[in-house]
């Protein structure tokens, strides 16, 4: 699983006698441990017992880290066209401007005054989703995409509660993004997955079955993750309607509609944005991000707060609060919500303004229904049709004809300088490779990502199932590193 390339480990590095830091001679007593630090704190005399330390220079330390980062994929340094996760390139001017000492340096239990600026960046960013979702009330808590289905499916729950109404069941398509269920599961729903039509979209026939009274709320993604706009959306919403139940919609994939339609004109109730991915705050390995919600103003007064509100001072100007809706769910996320992300956003957005927004969806899409054209022969896409921001080609053909499946052509990627798609997702494509170009990608890097594609299927299968060969690790057990996950390691453990 490594090789030649891999860095050495620190245990490696480590020499006798070498020190990072020395310290001055105690000018106190000395004081024995035992009587400072709890016996069950205490390393034993027996020294298997005791951590195992690498003895390193800071040199040492700071080369072998910066090495290690060198070998990081990030959207700074590749193509990154890993499918349903919009890694588009962040401004940087944004960092500096999230960076200002106003900003980092504001204390959330300084005296409102004191806080006004960013309040009123807040504020405008409320009102700034709300026009992009068509939906008016705006909580920016969420810390994430996942955490935002959840909180307003809380809110759900809790606007059905204050109806009298004990609806228990969430449904979705099995083209919806994976967290859809889970988050629905947590907040106390029943989970029904749908069946897509063969033509990749919401099957009404399949939807209409399945309603009925005990219907609480429809997640749906839209464009869903095969890449499609429900065409349908309108339909699909007056049907969840008819009985009763409320339409989430998934804003994973608003990059690719943003400025040009909103979810709450086709009917969706509810809706959460990924501000880390479609308005570019950087992200990956675990965070940080940002899912701020956006509901109906009749399921306004159970959002999580605090809601920033504004009102005039007694000279006129405005003046900005925080306040808890008057039957809100509660606090999902401590004081503002994820803010450096927040910040971020404003600012992308405030920079584009509404006619930049919109051709960033138009750009997006544009990219990649080009990239499609590029490679669909080669990997056919199912659903054949235009897609919006992404696609899911397939290398079953490869995989049958050739032997070379998916997993290759992402691991031999690597070795081109190129980040993997997502692969194997969703799962009603076979050999699935969802890619996604975003709107910052040139013509130039999308041509050459598909003639890598093409010198990549042409090469010897056997080469590739042993791909990728220019990383320090090549292909390590998912599936044992997950089900028997080893957290630790010391070099009396051996390789």
């Amino acid at each position: 699983m490594r090789n030649s390339l891999a860095t050495e480990l620190l245990f490696a590095l480590s020499r006798p006698g070498r020190r990072a830091a020395r310290f001055p001679d105690c000018d106190v007593p000395l004081q024995p441990l035992d009587e400072l630090v709890p016996s069950q704190h205490l390393a034993t005399a027996d020294r298997e017992k005791r951590p195992t330390l690498p003895e390193l220079t800071e040199a040492d330390v700071i080369r072998h880290f910066h090495n290690l980062s060198t070998l990081n994929m990030s959207v700074d340094t590749h193509f990154y066209p890993l499918g349903s996760c919009t890694m588009k390139y962040n401004p940087k001017r944004h960092e500096r401007l999230a960076g200002l000492p106003g900003l980092v340096d504001l204390h959330p239990y300084q005296r409102i005054n004191d806080q006004q600026g960013m309040l009123a960046l807040l504020y405008d960013l409320q009102k700034m989703l709300a026009e992009i979702s068509g939906l008016p009330a705006v909580s920016l808590q969420p810390a994430a995409g996942a955490q935002g289905e959840f909180a307003a499916l809380l809110v759900a729950s809790a606007w059905f509660r204050s109806r009298g109404e004990s609806r228990s069941r969430v449904l979705f398509p099995s083209s919806a993004h994976g967290t859809n269920p889970a988050s629905a599961a947590i907040a106390g729903f029943e989970c029904l997955q749908l069946k897509e039509g063969t033509d990749g979209l919401v099957d009404l026939a399949e939807l209409e079955q399945h309603l009925d009274e005990n219907t609480a709320v429809f997640m749906i993604t839209n464009p869903n993750t095969l890449g499609l706009f429900e065409q349908q959306i309108e339909e699909i919403t007056e049907k969840v309607h008819a009985v009763g139940g409320l339409v989430y919609i998934d804003g994973a994939n608003m990059n690719a509609i943003m400025g040009i339609t909103r979810p709450g004109d086709f009917g969706g109730d509810m809706m959460h944005f990924n501000v880390h991915k479609t308005f570019t705050g950087p992200h990956g390995a675990g965070g940080p991000g940002a899912g701020p919600i956006a509901v109906r103003e009749e399921l306004s007064e159970f959002l999580p707060g605090p809601i920033v509100t504004s009102n005039l001072d007694d000279d006129g100007n405005p003046h900005f609060q925080l306040e808890d809706p008057p039957r809100s769910i509660g606090r999902v996320r401590s004081h503002f919500g994820n803010v450096g992300i927040l910040v971020r956003g404003y600012c992308y957005l405030r920079t584009l303004g509404p006619d930049g927004v919109r051709d960033v969806a138009r750009h997006a899409v544009l990219n990649a229904n080009y990239l499609k054209s590029l490679i669909c022969d080669l990997l056919p896409v199912p659903h054949g049709q235009h897609c919006m921001h992404e696609f899911v080609a397939s290398a079953a053909r490869l995989k049958e004809e050739r032997d070379i499946s998916a997993m290759d052509i992402a691991k031999r990627l690597l070795d081109f300088g190129f980040h993997a798609p997502t692969v194997y997702f969703p799962l009603v494509v076979p050999e699935a490779m969802m890619i996604e170009p975003t709107e910052t990608e040139s013509k130039r890097t999308m041509d050459a990502f598909a003639e890598t594609i093409r010198t990549i299927a042409a090469e010897d299968p056997g080469f590739l199932h042993e791909a990728p060969h220019q990383t320090p690790v090549s292909r390590p057990d998912d599936v044992q590193a997950a089900r028997h996950p080893v957290l630790s390691w010391t070099p009396e453990d051996g390789s």
